[in-house]
């Protein structure tokens, strides 16, 4: 069950709002001057257990964000979001960014910081704990946040491939 992706097929009927995460400037030096080309890491999502990432690269910023807004409509997911936070613990990595997220009580907020709080805000959880370990490159924790929130599982679909209740996938 741990290699299920959902991944969220129309875009058409889905209310998106984005949020850039981060610009890169790049520079290359010719012979007639300096040439400067931009990327943006862009988060996608409903607020609502829906999210994607996107990189667009161009030499404007608008038009860089424009493309990544694009490319992270192209591969959303759905999350399982439980009352505001996340079912269970969560650990993932990409490259050297380590993400560790915990479930928090109602009231808590989002305990996270910089991309990570970014891919948090836009699924639409409220409340949760989060650290980031190793790399901070954005484009990593982003990639490592996103790759822990697909690992997360329902708590409806875990008690019904276990064949018991709800009450009991919680109390044990």
């Amino acid at each position: 069950m741990a290699g299920v992706i959902n991944k969220v097929k129309s875009t058409n009927d889905i209310e998106l709002k984005d949020r850039l995460v981060a610009i890169n400037r790049t520079t290359k030096v010719t012979k007639g001057g300096r040439t400067f080309t931009f990327a943006a890491m862009v988060v996608v999502g409903n607020e609502d257990g829906i999210i994607g990432w996107g990189l667009g690269k161009a030499g404007e910023v608008t038009t860089a964000i424009a493309k990544g807004v694009e490319a992270a409509k192209k591969n959303l997911i759905k999350v399982p979001v439980y009352k505001g936070t996340i079912p269970h613990e969560q650990i993932a990595r990409y490259g050297g960014a380590e993400v560790f997220l915990k479930p928090a009580v109602t009231g808590t907020g989002v305990k996270a910081g910089g991309a990570m709080r970014a891919v948090l805000e836009s699924v639409g959880i409220t409340d949760v704990l989060a650290k980031s370990k190793g790399s901070s490159n954005p484009h990593n924790l982003v990639k490592a946040t996103i790759a822990a929130l697909t690992e997360l599982r329902d708590p409806i679909t875990v008690a019904q491939n276990r064949g018991v209740s709800l009450e009991k996938v919680f109390n044990g």
